[in-house]
């Protein structure tokens, strides 16, 4: 079993930054690829940024260049350093890590990221 605690969302203005933490704890060895996914109301999840268990990161085309993915394997943590945030990157804030030696794939309880002046 694997528990994701996520952390850091909340209200900024447009322009401003925020940093999202999501700390994995539980019976784990070593995680995959771990991530964060975004969701607005009436609209599918999608994914903002992965970062595999080598370091390859891959970004939503509307986050390259302002959102940071980076990964704690000690700590077995994930963060997601957001930058020149838009009102259009309001939604809740999701964490998925994926366990290496089960492939099985766990989702954090969501985080609330709201972009307004």
């Amino acid at each position: 079993q694997v528990q994701l605690v996520e952390s850091g969302g909340g209200l900024v203005q447009p322009g401003g930054s925020l940093r999202l933490s999501c700390a994995a704890s539980g019976s784990i060895f070593a995680l995959d690829t771990m991530g964060w996914f975004r969701q607005v109301p009436g609209k599918e999840r999608e994914l903002v940024a992965i970062i595999t268990g080598s370091g390859d990161t891959r970004y939503a085309n509307s986050v390259k260049g302002r959102f940071t993915i980076s990964r704690d394997n000690a700590k077995k943590t994930v963060a997601l350093q957001m930058n020149s945030l838009r009102p259009e990157d309001t939604g809740v804030y999701f964490c998925k890590v994926t366990v290496w030696s089960t492939g099985a794939s766990y989702w954090g309880q969501g985080t609330q990221v709201t972009v307004s002046s």
